[in-house]
């Protein structure tokens, strides 16, 4: 096929070959190969007798997820394929997907208890102890939440 030959538009459920999945996502080979043996479960491309590699559109899809995760959004691999498996491809797409979006951790909902129990309106003087010990365990509350969540970040990272 001569240079100056105009390219055929394929439709979009067309299977791509990894050049062209690389131009289409302004990717190198290289990365999308490495990509596809690091996120199994998303991008698994139907390989050929010759062993040619044809992504589906289902494939280019979950790749244009981690390309906005990993390069846009600034995640690394391991965080991005957590935030797959958490919330999908589709959210990702969609613009839907949320950092630590999983459910309210119970350290926070005792944080928040403790807080509400804090600003209620103490009158008994006796209620006084109460209230600095309250106070202490809302510190150490806090104290534990800031770890908890430097450890999240860590490993989501």
């Amino acid at each position: 096929m001569s240079a100056s030959r105009a390219r055929v538009e394929k439709s979009a459920k067309a299977f791509r070959s990894i050049g062209e999945a690389a131009s289409e996502l302004g990717l190198e080979t290289h990365v999308i190969r490495y990509w596809e043996s690091k996120f199994t479960r998303d991008v698994r491309p139907v390989k050929r007798g010759d062993g040619r590699r044809m992504f589906r559109p289902q494939d280019l899809e979950a790749l244009r997820a981690i390309q906005i995760l990993v390069h846009e959004k600034g995640l690394t691999l391991k965080g991005a394929k957590a935030l797959l498996a958490e919330q999908g491809v589709p959210a990702v797409l969609a613009g839907e997907a949320t950092l630590g979006a999983s459910a309210p951790s119970p350290a926070r909902e005792l944080q928040k208890s403790v807080a509400e129990a804090f600003d209620a309106k103490i009158e008994d003087t006796a209620a006084t102890g109460s209230r600095e010990r309250l106070e202490d365990a809302l510190v150490g509350l806090t104290d534990l939440k800031a770890r908890l969540d430097a450890v999240r970040q860590k490993r989501a990272a």
